[in-house]
């Protein structure tokens, strides 16, 4: 495969302003999931390079925060732009990174919008007033926290980035972003454009690096006010607790997801069969909302099942730079094993209907060398299985039968996580009753997941997360609101 079309990428990292090599110069190895060759040695961020990255945010804070948000609005106009520009690039550095293939990269729009509009967006955070207390005229004040941190995952890199940073921003505060080891060449990228644009020095922090150094730093920082992390529940708990132990500043976490589809007999068949087949394949189901549970009505199950495989089998998997690829590699080794082992627990507790080998049809060159995973189907999963349970994040549904309402509902809620869930039905009556039912931060009705709506909130009930984010909502999280109580002497 190799990286034809793309110079040799920036691996620095980017704090106060300028690249630097880390402080100890250590670096780690980006190899491609598709062929297993090393794309780049990167910069990783050390204890000394994270706290310079958020001493220079705490400088540049107050500089940036007396801005009015037009003026800030600016700079988030420019990036916007440059963004457009890249996606072409973003795009190959993303495939070869982590596998993503072209043909389905649209991340570098979507972020471009999100600093569109929150560069407009700075304006809403204002305050309210009160004549209610006799003698008092009262107000609140909307005001910025100061250092924001915000860590992403690597599965969609930059639609995140774009999420936490430009509400960030808009709100006046100040920004140190970490980037997963797994996938940091956008955010690297990025920071180029950064650059270009002409950022004050320290406004926006980009650094790259493993968990348990910088994020772990970020998150127990007694200068980091706020976080905004999305990633495993694993490492959510561990950020909540560090923010506890330290200065207990504000925490939002997008965490992940086992999410139910329900699939009743009156339902559109095939926008049923479509959809979740695409809910769980879409980016080789590395995807926090990815319907990894179906479950499917016992008149219509045989006909489904059949149907959903057929559409499931559709997939052309190999090179991510080839524009007709649609299926990738899993991100890295670490997360292929783990599919695979998820994999091998299925075929011990419940029926493998497709897939479920490690031989994907179609793959040739450097290809075959690729950490990739054939959509796999299960049938008949017990709900205790560890299939039914945990996050696997890969191409691997569980598909299983119920007969009544509250038995699939009380089956879709007995999970710890609880971040989408869908139900297909025409009946409205129905619809709406498991619209309130189900215990999931976005419930959809004859759609799924990765639909969402960009001005509605999205979070997780349970252990998929705590608060919201999107459009009319994430500038909230950036900002802490003050009380101002002013007598007047009659």
């Amino acid at each position: 495969m190799g990286s034809a079309g793309v110079d040799k990428p920036e691996t620095r990292l980017f704090i106060n302003g300028k690249f630097t090599e880390s402080s100890d110069g250590k670096t780690f190895q980006i190899k491609s999931p598709a062929t297993r060759e090393v794309v780049a040695d990167v910069f990783e961020a050390s204890e000394s390079d994270t706290d310079s990255a958020v001493a220079a945010a705490k400088a540049a804070f107050p500089a940036w925060s007396a801005l009015s948000p037009g003026d800030r609005g600016v700079y988030l106009k420019k990036l916007a732009a440059l963004l457009h520009e890249a996606s072409d690039e973003l795009s190959r550095l993303e495939a070869l990174s982590m596998g993503r293939p072209v043909s389905t990269y649209f991340d570098a729009h979507a972020a471009a919008s999100t600093f569109e509009h929150y560069a407009e967006a700075g304006y809403d955070a204002q305050g309210a007033s009160s004549l209610n207390t006799p003698g008092f005229v009262n107000m609140t004040f909307k005001q910025p926290y100061g250092v924001v941190a915000a860590i992403i995952p690597w599965n969609v890199p930059l639609v995140f980035f774009a999420n936490k940073v430009a509400p960030a921003l808009a709100a006046g505060n100040t920004v140190v972003l970490k980037s997963s080891e797994k996938a940091p060449l956008t955010s690297a990228k990025v920071a180029t454009l950064v650059e270009r644009v002409g950022f004050p020095a320290g406004v926006l922090n980009i650094i790259s690096g493993h968990g348990q150094t910088s994020g772990a730093i970020l998150s127990s920082h007694m200068d980091v006010r706020a976080l905004s992390f999305t990633g495993s529940c694993r490492t959510g708990r561990l950020i909540q607790a560090a923010a506890a132990k330290s200065n207990l500043k504000h925490v939002v976490l997008e965490l992940g997801g086992k999410s139910p589809a329900i699939v009743f007999e009156d339902c559109d068949l095939d926008a049923a069969v479509q959809e979740t087949q695409h809910s769980i394949q879409f980016n080789s189901g590395q995807v926090c909302m990815a319907n990894s549970r179906i479950y499917v009505q016992d008149t219509i199950a045989d006909k489904f099942v059949e149907a959903f495989k057929e559409k499931f089998a559709q997939v052309a998997a190999g090179d991510p730079l080839d524009a007709k690829t649609t299926h990738g590699p899993q991100a890295d080794e670490v997360q292929y094993n783990t599919v695979q082992r998820y994999i091998e627990a299925g075929k011990a507790s419940s029926t493998l209907a497709m897939g479920g080998t490690k031989e994907v049809s179609g793959l040739s060159g450097a290809s075959e060398q690729g950490y990739f995973v054939p959509p796999t189907v299960f049938l008949h999963s017990p709900e205790e299985a560890v299939v039914m349970k945990e996050e696997i994040f890969g191409p691997v549904v569980n598909i299983n039968t119920f007969k009544t309402e509250d038995e699939v509902i009380a089956k879709a809620n007995d999970s710890e996580f609880g971040l989408y869930a869908s139900v297909y039905t025409k009946n409205i009556d129905r619809a709406l009753r498991f619209a309130k039912a189900l215990e999931a931060g976005t419930v959809a009705v004859n759609c799924t997941s990765p639909m969402t709506a960009r001005d509605m909130p999205f979070g997780g009930y349970k252990s998929s997360g705590v608060g919201r984010e999107g459009f009319g909502h994430s500038l909230n999280n950036f900002l802490e609101t003050k009380t101002v109580l002013i007598k007047i002497k009659s």
